[in-house]
């Protein structure tokens, strides 16, 4: 991957195909969430900025506390160095919320949102979510990397997850293991400390896709409270739900998001060709 420095930190990023940009922002430390979508042929029209967060994979980390506003703030000026004014914007559970931070921080670089599950912590079930958050800490904190990780994503995703993974993405788990203290010392404690209700979802003006797995909301009932504060926030927002998804929904069925973000592109094309 193609190396860059941005606000002092190393950010590694790859482009995928020609056509208007999308920024595809990975799911916390899991940074190979994103890459099926990639290889979709109903996205094939499409140039993907592909890159991995402060913390992740091979690029740099952070000392001590890391906001998402900073995320979001990588994320502008990785398009700024691409010369990219503007793009659809994609992200995935926590990075929903970077997304969201990044219409509000640099509104002229966005030209869409779509919000996959975000992580969005001012909803009842968010409280019922800090016994297994708990537990993964204890085991990180006891140095069991591997179980913390496990024991977050069988919550997430649900007790087959990790079958799903392995098939799709070959060697993921274990990296996103190894990037364990980017979740737990930085990741965690930035979603608690971030700030979004709906007096900020009303200056999100861009057209927004909400994304939900229809398992996911048969799963565990924060992702439709959660799905429904973007719906009730979001001042121009279309509600998705993709069939037989859980939250690992573009590893899953990556052939039915694809379609979803296109068809969504699809509505929302830049005024000017790009």
């Amino acid at each position: 991957m193609n190396i860059v420095r941005l606000d002092g930190v190393e950010i590694e990023y790859d482009i995928h195909g020609d056509g208007e940009p999308v920024l595809l922002i990975h799911p916390g430390i899991f940074a190979d969430w994103m890459l099926p979508l990639l290889r979709q042929p109903s996205l094939s029209s499409y140039r993907f900025v592909h890159y991995h967060r402060a913390g992740c994979r091979g690029s740099g980390s952070i000392k001590g506390e890391v906001t998402l506003a900073q995320h979001a703030t990588h994320a502008h000026l990785l398009l700024q160095h691409l010369g990219i004014a503007r793009a659809h914007v994609v992200g995935h559970s926590s990075s929903g919320n970077i997304a969201l931070q990044l219409a509000l921080d640099g509104h002229d670089a966005v030209q869409s949102l779509s919000i996959l599950e975000p992580a969005l912590m001012t909803v009842p079930s968010a409280i019922a979510s800090r016994v297994f958050v708990a537990t993964a800490l204890e085991q990180y904190r006891a140095g069991n990397h591997t179980a913390a990780i496990d024991t977050f994503l069988r919550a997430t995703c649900g007790p087959d997850y990790r079958a799903t993974l392995d098939q799709a993405l070959p060697g993921s788990f274990e990296r996103a293991a190894a990037d364990a203290p980017t979740f737990f010392e930085q990741e965690l404690p930035a979603l608690q400390h971030w700030s979004f209700g709906r007096d900020e979802a009303t200056f999100i003006m861009q057209p927004a896709l909400a994304v939900v797995g229809a398992r996911s909301l048969a799963y565990d009932p924060i992702w439709g409270e959660r799905h429904q504060l973007l719906l009730d926030w979001l001042p121009n927002v279309t509600p998705v739900v993709i069939p037989e998804t859980s939250h690992l929904m573009q590893v899953e069925s990556p052939a039915a998001v694809a379609d979803g973000l296109a068809k969504f592109f699809a509505r929302h094309p830049f005024a000017v060709a790009v």
